[in-house]
């Protein structure tokens, strides 16, 4: 189910039940909304205990009545189903709801998310409270969409979960003979003699069994995505076809997100980056690169449904957005193809943990703060910019992104067991690419590659069965492929390949890694250009971390750099081979960002891919292409430090927002729409 809106969202986390004993300030919270120019907001998230209060006494009118109020003043409501933290009386009542962590304690009623998501007790009284929502509220003409659960994450190692770990591991495995030859359990005599005695993964027992820990991750995975499935088939029992989303968390290490975006039907996420802590590009590119990603798993338009206005609370330092970046970011969103740009929170909570983190209207409750005034900004822009809605993100470039390899890799003891650097290297590929204005997706190895011209594979340590197939055909049909050091290594059980790495990849590549230096912090190697390489390669670059030693003797891949010192110095630490009617490349080392910037243009202009602009494009611009059949909309963002010119692509140019003949200020926004 897809879902769609003829305008841009703009809105954020509203807590009424906070407020219903001052009908004065609820009422001028919804003023200020229609003043700010917020068209929606999203409501319940927490709220089973306003709504339940009681095991079954329901209290529903008041989220009727501000729901009522909001959709005459023009603001729609995304309803919340508000299994994201249990009430005390559950708690109290049926204490298999609550979690058991790793060392088997079973925890106190508190916090959020502390509930388990096997529980048939939790099961069924989410699904009581979800029915009778669908039931009771949503049929309301301005509720649009469901907002399932809150920041889904954790897990319960409770007996319930145990035997649902253990039949999920028979019905993937069949045998425990079968299990025992992927998990290698006769290292260490770990040979299991049923499914029976297998026990997640605790601190106080078993973690070096590397595919048990692998195994865990995805049941976790699977587990919640059945309760995702299980909370929304208890809304369309209530009746209700509204399409759902979930609130998903930056590169969150606890859930595969590829498979939990399976079950909703439209992803939306929670963007807190750190500005003004580095480079502001460097924290708009990481920043824009996780956009990408939620863009990409389901290959379809999202939003942002949380960001913070002012400041946060619980960052090491909660620092303020300078004037300009909260514009900034919400215009991010939509740049990289999302429908909105969402905050949290719409009130200032008075009391409890979140009191402190910023909100859209703070503790004084004016009109006339900063923070105010720039939220009313961003809703005047994205009225303006509103033909943007529907247009859509297509990419020629692809990088690989799976959360199996992460978990596998980052769990993996050696070459470094500190360190790896795997987001900082996926984020200097896509530096890279985004440098030349290119759109990019992150993918996972289920995607198909087909309408793709460039695929990058940046430590894709693992390799599931017909991955490397799949990229074989990828470059034989004509694409170019990038593979840097520790990738192809192992199985999807975490087993090593023999017969030589990167498997599958190595004719391909034209070569074969023969040994892996894992460096010292503070030891660094070189990028030395083999006079006369075919890229024009001229500058030495460093490299640090990890750098592969590379065989290509008899197996066809030309060098166009080596290392500069140690005892490989002058080995080739980058390659080139054709392969069918495509090219491959081979990284070698962890270079630094200078060379991916480098290397990265002439790989692109090599391979044909180009956005559009001929003129250089300057190191702050960011620059991402939205379209639909007969326009194309360049969306230009400068996160620098002073006014940059703004580079045209050709064709013709009407200017939906800005001026191209201006220069374009910091934190400024410019769209260009052009005829195709």
């Amino acid at each position: 189910m897809d879902f769609r809106t003829d305008k841009l969202l703009h809105g954020g986390d509203y807590n009424p039940e906070q407020w219903l004993k001052r009908p004065d300030i609820l009422e001028k919270d919804i003023d200020m909304l229609e003043e700010s120019g917020c068209n929606v907001v999203s409501l319940g998230i927490f709220s089973w205990s306003t709504l339940e209060p009681e095991e079954g006494v329901f209290h529903f009118e008041w989220l009727q009545e501000i729901i009522d109020k909001l959709h005459k003043r023009g603001i729609s409501t995304i309803l919340a189903t508000p299994s994201g933290a249990r009430p005390k009386w559950m708690a109290d009542k049926y204490p298999e709801v609550l979690r058991v962590d790793e060392t088997r304690r079973r925890a106190l009623f508190g916090f959020r998310h502390n509930h388990c998501y096997t529980s048939p007790v939790y099961r069924e009284k989410v699904h009581i409270i979800n029915k009778k929502l669908a039931q009771e509220v949503a049929t309301h003409p301005g509720v649009i969409l469901w907002h399932i659960s809150n920041e889904y994450g954790g897990e319960c190692h409770c007996p319930l979960c145990q035997k649902a770990f253990r039949n999920w591991l028979k019905e993937k495995y069949q045998t425990i003979e079968n299990l025992n030859d992927k998990w290698c359990t006769t290292f260490w005599s770990h040979t299991y003699n049923s499914f029976d005695q297998i026990e997640s993964p605790s601190k106080i027992g078993e973690t070096q069994l590397h595919a048990l820990n692998l195994d865990w991750k995805r049941f976790v995975t699977h587990q919640t995505a059945d309760f995702i499935h299980h909370e929304i088939a208890a809304l369309r029992e209530g009746g209700s076809t509204l399409p759902t989303t979930a609130n998903l968390m930056y590169y969150f290490g606890g859930l595969d997100y590829f498979k939990i975006a399976k079950e909703i039907d439209v992803v939306s996420w929670d963007t807190y980056p750190t500005w003004h802590k580095e480079a502001v590009i460097d924290t708009a590119y990481d920043n824009g690169m996780c956009h990408d990603l939620m863009r990409s798993l389901k290959g379809k338009p999202f939003f942002q449904m949380e960001s913070c206005p002012a400041s946060t609370n619980w960052q090491s330092v909660s620092k303020l957005k300078k004037p300009g970046m909260l514009f900034a970011q919400s215009m991010q969103a939509i740049a990289h193809g999302g429908e909105g740009a969402l905050y949290f929170q719409i009130r200032q909570s008075r009391g409890a943990s979140e009191k402190f983190h910023g909100a859209v209207i703070d503790h004084y409750g004016g009109n006339d703060t900063r923070v105010f005034k720039e939220v009313s900004r961003v809703g005047e822009t994205l009225k303006e910019i509103r033909e943007l809605a529907g247009t859509t993100v297509n990419s020629s470039v692809a990088m690989l992104y799976d959360w199996d390899s992460q978990w596998a890799m980052e769990d993996s003891q050696g070459p470094r067991n500190k360190g790896l650097h795997y987001l900082e290297a996926m984020l200097k590929f896509y530096r890279g690419f985004r440098k030349q204005g290119v759109n990019v997706d992150v993918i996972d190895m289920t995607c198909e590659l087909d309408k793709y011209k460039v695929l990058a594979l940046p430590m894709v340590y693992m390799f599931k069965e017909g991955f490397a197939k799949k990229v074989r055909a990828f470059v034989e049909n004509g694409g170019t492929l990038i593979t840097s050091y520790w990738s192809g290594i192992a199985d999807d059980t975490d087993r090593c390949y023999l017969e030589g790495t990167p498997h599958g990849l190595m004719d391909v590549l034209g070569i074969r890694s023969t040994e892996i230096d894992g460096l010292y912090d503070w030891e660094e190697n070189s990028f030395v250009p083999v006079a006369g390489n075919e890229l024009g390669l001229d500058k030495t670059y460093t490299c640090k971390y990890l750098c592969d030693l590379v065989e290509l003797q008899l197996r066809g891949a030309r060098t166009l750099m080596t290392y500069g010192s140690d005892f490989y110095e002058g080995y080739s630490c980058l390659t080139v081979n054709e392969y069918g009617k495509g090219k491959a490349w081979y990284v070698a080392a962890d270079a630094d960002k200078e060379f991916y910037g480098d290397f990265l243009e002439k790989v692109l202009k090599d391979s044909g891919v180009s956005c559009g602009i001929k003129e250089e494009i300057p190191d702050a611009l960011e620059i991402t292409v939205r379209e639909n059949e007969n326009e194309k909309y360049y969306i230009y963002q400068n996160f620098g430090t002073e006014a940059v010119s703004i580079p045209v692509p050709e064709g013709e140019i009407s200017w939906i927002y800005g001026n191209g003949s201006d220069k374009l200020k910091v934190y400024g926004l410019a769209v260009a729409k052009v005829i195709v």
